[in-house]
């Protein structure tokens, strides 16, 4: 679904969103297309779960190959459990956060992540308007992480382009998830050159 660039490494990372039509009004796919895409690239998948009971699917979608996982901090009741079990299954363990959901839950797993996802639009669809107070709550989760877990990076997915990229680079993000300003505006490249560099 969508590309990310790490700014600090300029690698691609194929960002997979996965929806149930439970925690999320859309449905997508599950570990068999994982493992299909799998056989198609080298570069790593970021597994975004948005479902409901994550835990009960975490190891199929590390065994599909799925190199990092996120659950949302709204979904996982069970938070500290969800993120050793990612861990323990092989893959980095990462922690998804709604717009109008506080960060106040991070800071008793803020040690157990490698990285977090702010999400600047509702979950769901693609295509949708970055929501502006993502830019504190950006501010907000790097001074958490600089105090709790420097090493953790900061993901950002929704209303992601060449035009905002890199004043959410500026606000602390590290990874920036991009699916409609890419694939509404080929060529992909160029796009995509554009959001890195400036």
């Amino acid at each position: 679904h969508l590309v990310s660039s790490d700014f600090r490494h300029h690698q691609d990372i194929i960002h997979l969103d996965i929806m149930d039509g439970h925690f999320v009004p859309n449905i997508t796919f599950g570990p068999p297309v994982v493992a299909s895409l799998r056989q198609c690239t080298d570069l790593p998948f970021d597994c975004h779960l948005m479902i409901e009971d994550p835990d009960q699917f975490i190891p199929a979608f590390v065994e599909a190959g799925a190199d990092m996982i996120s659950v949302h901090l709204e979904a996982a009741p069970h938070l500290n459990r969800s993120l050793n079990l990612i861990r323990t299954s092989g893959a980095k363990a990462g922690v998804v956060v709604n717009p109008a959901t506080a960060l106040d839950g991070l800071r008793y797993v803020a040690a157990d992540v490698d990285f977090v996802l702010i999400m600047s639009v509702n979950p769901g669809y693609g295509g949708q308007t970055f929501i502006p107070s993502a830019l504190r709550k950006l501010r907000e989760l790097r001074s958490l992480l600089d105090e709790l877990n420097p090493e953790a990076a900061i993901e950002i997915d929704g209303g992601i382009g060449p035009d905002n990229a890199r004043e959410v680079v500026d606000a602390g993000a590290g990874i920036l998830v991009s699916g409609s300003a890419i694939f509404g505006s080929p060529p992909y490249e160029k796009v995509i050159a554009k959001m890195k560099h400036g």
